[in-house]
């Protein structure tokens, strides 16, 4: 089986190819590139103190369960390009990569133009971090948090249309329900995402599981890069969920309001990922 990643270079883009490379024969990463030395160069972490004390916490976050930068395996081919250039990729180069059986796109720029549609007719997938339709546009699972709501933190895996993380949706995935510190239930959030979307893979019941339209009428809140403000994560950071409320609210998560719900990492998934399946199959 071939697979063909869209995505980019942090520990949480290497580590979705190395959990996908080990289901798959040969996978082909398309890699939109970012500096991993953020706050070190002239970037968008330097901007103010606040905002250098929260993303220095989301990077603490993902190295704490993603590790660091590093090569992928030995069946993963690379083609490297600047953050926000794949909409300029003609859809014959490079051919073999678009020529896979599985097209997934996690952490890549809104793809645009021939390639989207070409994706969008080779039934892709996106890995959208948040839980959608509730909590829809730019930094959801911050907004959650943000909100009081770390039950609807989570990922929504969908199928990829032109529109904007606007796909029908084939799955919800969660953190399992335990005393986790605020940042790090995002990054648990991703590895759900990851062991779950890797595990459909590997059983070959991607390209078999019906979408679900999303619902827009229960949106909760729609966000925009620009709301997430010096003043907000201030105003964040000075009122974190303390591990036990974020377990008390995840142990309170009324999971029949999503879609064929995963919740947990590893063996965790294991447990609960058969009955999602056979419900997914039933519809």
């Amino acid at each position: 089986m071939r697979v063909t990643v869209l995505t980019s270079n942090q520990p949480r883009h290497i580590a979705l190819l190395e959990a996908i490379s080990a289901v798959a024969d040969r996978v082909f990463a398309i890699q939109e590139c970012n500096t991993i030395f953020p706050g070190q160069v002239d970037d968008f972490f330097r901007k103010s103190p606040v905002m250098r004390d929260y993303f220095s916490r989301v990077l603490d976050a993902e190295r704490r369960q993603f590790g660091a930068a590093r090569f992928p395996p030995a069946n993963v081919s690379q083609l490297a390009i600047r953050m926000g250039d794949l909409s300029r990729l003609r859809t014959d180069v490079p051919a073999e990569a678009l020529e896979a059986d599985v097209f997934v796109v996690f952490g890549a720029s809104y793809i645009r133009g021939p390639l989207a549609e070409l994706l969008v007719e080779r039934r892709a997938v996106n890995i959208h971090m948040g839980v959608s339709p509730f909590y829809r546009g730019s930094s959801t699972n911050f907004w959650a948090l943000a909100d009081g709501r770390p039950e609807y933190v989570g990922a929504t895996i969908h199928r990829l249309t032109t529109g904007l993380d606007s796909g029908p949706i084939l799955w919800h995935a969660f953190p399992a329900a335990e005393a986790t510190e605020p940042f790090d239930l995002g990054m648990r959030a991703v590895q759900a995402a990851h062991d779950s979307l890797v595990a459909v893979i590997e059983r070959g019941d991607l390209l078999s599981l019906e979408p679900v339209a999303q619902d827009r009428t229960l949106e909760v809140r729609y966000t925009r890069n620009s709301d997430f403000t010096d003043a907000v994560a201030g105003e964040y950071l000075d009122r974190l969920s303390t591990p036990a409320e974020i377990a008390t609210a995840l142990g309170s998560r009324d999971i029949g309001q999503f879609i064929r719900p995963v919740i947990g990492e590893a063996s965790a998934l294991q447990r609960v990922w058969a009955p999602a399946v056979a419900k997914a199959h039933s519809g």
